[in-house]
């Protein structure tokens, strides 16, 4: 079997995808709708618990990031069977549980986004915003939602 080149590339970056995770409640873990590919929001594997600023560090945030990066990736493998049909990372928004003193939430995101762009190139690209929370689900440091451009 043929590697495709985005398969190559994760394959240099030494990334294994895992099996797309179900969703934790009564949503879908992704809905496409004309070619956009929405993504619910995903945290990192291994289930961490904790606040960026009192129970993590921002470096440790960024790799949180990344971690989810990979499990939002899974999904859109999942989604649409080969990531190389992917056009473009469109927008991600990312959900930083922070203590209340944290000002670092865009370094930490940028662990998602470093991953979009070492995968995709310049398809990995996107708009971005990024939100200090007081809580989240299962007291997940991160959680990341995002769109995707795919072909159809």
């Amino acid at each position: 079997m043929t590697e495709t080149p985005v398969e190559k590339r994760l394959e240099t970056l030494q990334i294994v995808l895992p099996q797309a995770s179900d969703p934790e409640a009564k949503y879908a873990n992704f809905v496409n709708v004309g070619g956009l590919l929405f993504v619910s929001g995903k945290g990192p594997a291994g289930n961490p618990r904790g606040k960026l600023g009192s129970d993590f560090s921002t470096e440790e945030g960024y790799r949180f990031a990344r971690l989810t990066g990979i499990e939002v990736l899974a999904v859109v493998k999942a989604a649409v069977g080969s990531l190389d049909r992917v056009k473009r990372v469109v927008k991600v928004q990312g959900f930083v549980n922070a203590d209340p003193r944290f000002e670092e939430h865009h370094k930490v995101l940028n662990g998602f986004s470093d991953l979009m762009l070492d995968v995709f190139g310049d398809r990995g690209t996107h708009a971005r915003s990024v939100l200090g929370a007081n809580s989240l689900r299962d007291n997940l440091p991160v959680i990341v939602d995002s769109i995707f451009q795919v072909e159809e």
